[in-house]
């Protein structure tokens, strides 16, 4: 086995990238490394890099299931916890940094392996960028105090095209959209049509999502909050909370944080915060799971069974390389 795999239209071979991909507790990062020691079996060296938004946090260790040494199991895993919690890491920045992690594991010999449940990420690393200018802060303080039917009002007027593809109870989105256009003078399509810095052309991508059975996910979600917060969980926000960090920042908004900070300040009890931050993770799940279920191209292989340590997976069969 090596890195490279099919050519392209020139003849030139492109590199190899995997991608196991999904959301929260569906297994990834356990079925990442027992990949990448099989093909370390069979004299294929792999690398994990990270595609999580939350595990990027040197802060958020415990919050974000980050792995452990132990559950590294001696694979390499770069882009893990490797941004201060006092910065907020955009998906340009992810993507450049993992451009630059899986060119380095190519010239090493080494098949990259990314693991993530960030979509955008992902989207963004194989896409490209789209170069939206900065928003006028004027302009951005104005269209996110407007009430959502307002701004969807406006947006019809503005850029019908977009309200038209849009939710209108999309809150988020239609913000966004109508910011662009009055700050730019130009549509998200506009700005959609010029993306740049994509490499899904240049490389041969073996994608699997796992999308297992939602009680099955639910419950694990479930099950992994209440560990965080009966371990390490506490001691991590407090931490975060000395450090009297900007609430606007990623990592504040983190899932957990808000919960488990509740419960340090005595506005909350344990059952109340066990219960709180574990329909956080299971709606985040959600989301999540719908994004995976419905964006990703039809050709992409899709994993619905449970994984468990235990279960022994044929990685021939599922062809992830």
């Amino acid at each position: 086995m090596g890195t490279e795999s099919s050519p392209d239209t020139t003849g030139k071979t492109r590199p190899a990238v995997a991608l196991i991909a999904g959301a929260t507790a569906s297994g990834k990062s356990g079925l990442a490394v027992r990949y990448a020691r099989w093909l370390a079996e069979r004299g294929q060296p792999a690398v994990i890099i990270n595609a999580d938004s939350a595990q990027v946090y040197a802060d958020l260790r415990v919050l974000s299931a980050r792995p452990d040494q132990s559950e590294m199991s001696g694979i390499e895993h770069r882009l893990f916890g490797y941004i201060d919690g006092g910065e907020a890491c955009s998906a340009a920045r992810w993507a450049a940094d993992a451009r630059a992690e899986i060119a380095r594991a190519h010239k090493e010999g080494a098949l990259p392996i990314l693991v993530g449940g960030t979509g955008l990420y992902i989207r963004s690393l194989l896409d490209g960028i789209a170069p939206i200018p900065a928003i006028d802060p004027a302009i951005r303080d104005e269209v996110r105090a407007m009430a959502v039917a307002d701004a969807y009002a406006a947006l019809q007027v503005a850029d019908p095209a977009s309200a038209t593809r849009l939710n209108p109870a999309d809150s988020t989105r239609v913000a966004r959209a109508l910011e662009i256009m009055r700050s730019t003078g130009q549509s998200v399509a506009h700005w959609q049509a010029q993306k740049a810095g994509g490499i899904g052309d240049a490389i041969t991508l073996t994608p699997l999502i796992l999308l297992p059975p939602r009680d099955w996910l639910f419950a694990r979600c479930d099950q992994r909050f209440a560990a965080m917060l009966a371990g390490e969980a506490s001691a991590e926000v407090a931490a975060l909370l000395a450090r009297r960090l900007s609430p606007d920042l990623p990592v504040m908004r983190a899932i957990g944080v808000a919960q488990v900070a509740s419960l340090l300040r005595g506005e909350i009890d344990a059952a109340a915060c066990l219960a709180a931050g574990q329909l956080a993770t299971r709606r985040y799940a959600k989301r999540q799971y719908t994004w995976f279920h419905n964006q990703p191209p039809e050709g992409w292989k899709r994993y619905t069974e449970p994984l468990s340590d235990s279960l022994g997976l044929d990685f021939d069969t599922l062809y992830l390389y």
